[in-house]
């Protein structure tokens, strides 16, 4: 029993492996963080994190190290489809980046959501332990990108 609950609580595979592979730079937001983030004291955007227990956001340089390519893209999506369970709910571009947005339900509910996003440079992923509301997927990764800057310069800081 305790098993399963923790697995149901872990993030996924898929991004532990992505991240251990390519040698990204990970970040973790719990709830209270993501409040924080929240300076404005914005309803709209404590509204948007209601339903997040934790967000683990990976950024991947494709230019750097082990190369990640647009054939690695689509075989990551893959991965989250076919071995985590996840379905695909929307995909597009936004600010010149693709981006794929999957989640996972079980019992009805949403249960996990993960953002995927690639341009030339960089990969990104939001795991989200939780749910975000599918017209504020851009606002959430946007949010989480603009502060991945600040925890980027920190990190080389303490480096």
């Amino acid at each position: 029993m305790l098993a399963g609950a923790a697995q149901a609580l872990a993030q996924t595979k898929t991004t532990e492996k992505l991240d251990k592979d390519y040698g990204g730079m990970s970040l973790y937001f719990y709830k209270n963080t993501l409040r924080m983030l929240n300076q404005k004291e914005d309803p709209a955007f404590d509204e948007m994190i209601k339903d997040i227990e934790k967000i683990r956001f990976v950024m991947i340089d494709r230019n750097e190290g082990k190369k990640f390519t647009s054939a690695d893209y689509t075989k990551l999506k893959s991965e989250y489809l076919k071995k985590e369970s996840f379905e695909e709910i929307m995909n597009g571009r936004m600010d010149g980046r693709n981006m794929n947005v999957l989640v996972r339900e079980s019992g009805g509910k949403v249960k996990g959501t993960v953002i995927m996003a690639g341009d030339s440079s960089n990969l990104y992923v939001l795991d989200i332990l939780g749910k975000v509301a599918l017209e504020k997927a851009s606002s959430l990764f946007k949010m989480i990108d603009e502060n991945s800057g600040l925890a980027e310069k920190l990190k080389n800081h303490i480096d």
